[in-house]
Protein backbone atom coordinates (compact mmCIF):
# COMPACT_ATOMS: atom_id res chain seq x y z
CA UNK A 1 0.00 0.00 0.00
CA UNK A 2 3.04 2.00 1.05
CA UNK A 3 4.94 1.66 -2.65
CA UNK A 4 1.42 2.65 -4.57
CA UNK A 5 1.25 6.09 -2.84
CA UNK A 6 4.42 6.80 -3.70
CA UNK A 7 4.08 5.73 -6.79
CA UNK A 8 0.80 8.46 -6.91
CA UNK A 9 2.74 11.46 -6.03
CA UNK A 10 6.32 10.81 -8.13
CA UNK A 11 6.75 12.87 -10.51
CA UNK A 12 7.10 11.73 -14.03
CA UNK A 13 10.87 12.12 -15.23
CA UNK A 14 10.09 14.76 -18.07
CA UNK A 15 8.42 17.23 -15.21
CA UNK A 16 11.18 16.92 -13.26
CA UNK A 17 13.68 17.83 -16.29
CA UNK A 18 11.66 20.57 -16.93
CA UNK A 19 12.05 21.41 -13.30
CA UNK A 20 15.20 21.67 -13.10
CA UNK A 21 15.55 23.48 -16.96
CA UNK A 22 13.12 26.31 -15.79
CA UNK A 23 15.40 26.61 -12.76
CA UNK A 24 18.70 26.72 -14.85
CA UNK A 25 16.94 29.59 -17.21
CA UNK A 26 15.84 31.23 -13.91
CA UNK A 27 19.64 31.49 -12.96
CA UNK A 28 20.98 32.35 -16.37
CA UNK A 29 17.84 35.39 -16.63
CA UNK A 30 19.27 36.66 -13.29
CA UNK A 31 23.33 36.58 -14.30
CA UNK A 32 22.12 38.19 -17.28
CA UNK A 33 20.35 40.99 -15.38
CA UNK A 34 22.77 41.24 -13.14
CA UNK A 35 25.21 41.76 -15.75
CA UNK A 36 23.04 44.22 -17.70
CA UNK A 37 22.89 46.56 -15.32
CA UNK A 38 26.88 46.28 -14.68
CA UNK A 39 27.44 47.31 -17.80
CA UNK A 40 25.26 49.72 -18.27
CA UNK A 41 26.35 51.33 -15.14
CA UNK A 42 30.06 51.09 -16.34
CA UNK A 43 29.58 52.42 -19.70
CA UNK A 44 27.38 55.77 -17.83
CA UNK A 45 31.09 56.20 -15.81
CA UNK A 46 33.22 55.89 -18.71
CA UNK A 47 31.05 58.63 -20.86
CA UNK A 48 31.21 60.55 -17.67
CA UNK A 49 35.10 59.91 -17.64
CA UNK A 50 35.44 61.10 -21.30
CA UNK A 51 33.51 64.18 -20.85
CA UNK A 52 35.96 65.01 -17.86
CA UNK A 53 38.81 64.47 -19.95
CA UNK A 54 37.45 66.64 -22.47
CA UNK A 55 36.61 69.18 -20.17
CA UNK A 56 40.19 69.20 -18.83
CA UNK A 57 41.35 69.38 -22.39
CA UNK A 58 39.23 72.23 -22.85
CA UNK A 59 40.67 73.86 -19.75
CA UNK A 60 44.49 73.30 -20.36
CA UNK A 61 43.74 74.49 -24.07
CA UNK A 62 42.52 77.61 -22.10
CA UNK A 63 45.39 78.22 -19.31
CA UNK A 64 47.31 78.20 -22.90
CA UNK A 65 45.77 81.00 -24.54
CA UNK A 66 45.54 83.20 -21.59
CA UNK A 67 49.27 82.43 -20.78
CA UNK A 68 49.97 83.22 -24.56
CA UNK A 69 48.05 86.60 -24.23
CA UNK A 70 49.69 87.13 -20.98
CA UNK A 71 53.04 86.87 -22.15
CA UNK A 72 52.08 89.37 -25.78
CA UNK A 73 50.72 91.92 -23.42
CA UNK A 74 53.87 91.38 -21.40
CA UNK A 75 55.74 92.10 -24.98
CA UNK A 76 53.69 95.34 -26.05
CA UNK A 77 53.94 96.51 -22.59
CA UNK A 78 57.33 96.32 -21.82
CA UNK A 79 59.52 99.55 -21.10
CA UNK A 80 61.57 99.35 -24.98
CA UNK A 81 58.62 98.40 -26.80
CA UNK A 82 56.84 101.88 -25.34
CA UNK A 83 59.82 103.90 -25.25
CA UNK A 84 60.15 102.46 -29.27
CA UNK A 85 56.00 103.62 -29.71
CA UNK A 86 56.15 106.55 -28.11
CA UNK A 87 59.28 108.17 -30.38
CA UNK A 88 57.12 107.05 -33.44
CA UNK A 89 54.62 109.06 -31.69
CA UNK A 90 56.48 112.13 -32.04
CA UNK A 91 57.33 111.92 -27.45
CA UNK A 92 60.71 112.17 -26.17
CA UNK A 93 62.44 111.90 -23.00
CA UNK A 94 62.23 115.38 -20.69
CA UNK A 95 65.01 116.51 -18.04
CA UNK A 96 63.93 116.74 -14.94
CA UNK A 97 65.11 120.03 -14.28
CA UNK A 98 62.48 121.47 -17.04
CA UNK A 99 59.24 119.84 -15.52
CA UNK A 100 56.69 122.00 -14.21
CA UNK A 101 55.20 119.98 -11.25
CA UNK A 102 51.94 121.03 -10.34
CA UNK A 103 50.30 121.38 -6.13
CA UNK A 104 47.34 119.76 -5.83
CA UNK A 105 45.23 120.20 -2.58
CA UNK A 106 44.43 117.58 -0.06
CA UNK A 107 47.26 115.01 -2.32
CA UNK A 108 49.96 113.73 0.76
CA UNK A 109 52.31 112.43 -0.79
CA UNK A 110 54.15 110.30 1.88
CA UNK A 111 50.70 108.55 2.05
CA UNK A 112 51.03 105.05 1.56
CA UNK A 113 49.98 104.79 -1.95
CA UNK A 114 47.02 101.50 -1.67
CA UNK A 115 47.09 99.50 -5.04
CA UNK A 116 44.62 96.59 -6.27
CA UNK A 117 46.28 92.97 -5.76
CA UNK A 118 48.11 91.69 -9.24
CA UNK A 119 45.94 89.89 -11.10
CA UNK A 120 45.94 85.91 -11.05
CA UNK A 121 44.88 83.42 -12.57
CA UNK A 122 43.58 80.72 -10.20
CA UNK A 123 42.36 77.50 -11.67
CA UNK A 124 40.46 75.16 -8.96
CA UNK A 125 41.70 71.75 -9.27
CA UNK A 126 39.51 70.12 -6.55
CA UNK A 127 36.68 67.93 -8.23
CA UNK A 128 32.89 68.86 -7.60
CA UNK A 129 30.72 65.60 -6.85
CA UNK A 130 27.62 65.36 -5.17
CA UNK A 131 27.11 63.58 -2.38
CA UNK A 132 25.17 60.70 -3.91
CA UNK A 133 28.57 60.14 -5.98
CA UNK A 134 30.76 59.85 -2.97
CA UNK A 135 28.61 57.31 -0.92
CA UNK A 136 29.29 53.45 -1.91
CA UNK A 137 26.82 51.27 -2.45
CA UNK A 138 27.39 49.13 0.99
CA UNK A 139 27.28 52.56 2.93
CA UNK A 140 23.80 53.70 1.51
CA UNK A 141 22.52 49.84 2.21
CA UNK A 142 23.57 50.34 5.86
CA UNK A 143 22.50 53.59 5.96
CA UNK A 144 18.79 52.19 4.73
CA UNK A 145 18.72 49.39 7.51
CA UNK A 146 19.64 52.10 10.30
CA UNK A 147 17.39 54.31 8.89
CA UNK A 148 14.57 51.50 9.48
CA UNK A 149 15.76 49.96 12.35
CA UNK A 150 15.96 53.53 13.85
CA UNK A 151 12.35 54.15 12.74
CA UNK A 152 10.73 51.11 14.44
CA UNK A 153 12.73 51.78 17.61
CA UNK A 154 11.22 55.66 17.59
CA UNK A 155 7.31 53.96 17.16
CA UNK A 156 7.69 51.77 19.54
CA UNK A 157 8.74 54.54 21.98
CA UNK A 158 5.76 56.75 21.17
CA UNK A 159 3.35 53.58 21.30
CA UNK A 160 4.32 53.10 24.80
CA UNK A 161 3.24 55.81 27.03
Amino acid sequence: MKKNILQAYKQAPWRVQLQYIGLFLLGLVLVSAIMGVYLSISSQAATAGRRIQGLEDDMDEINNEIAALTTTLAEKTSTKAMQTRAEAMGFKLMNVNQAVYLEIPGFNPNEDLVLAPPRVNVVVEAPILREAYRTTLWDWFMEQIWDVSTGFSQDDQEVSP
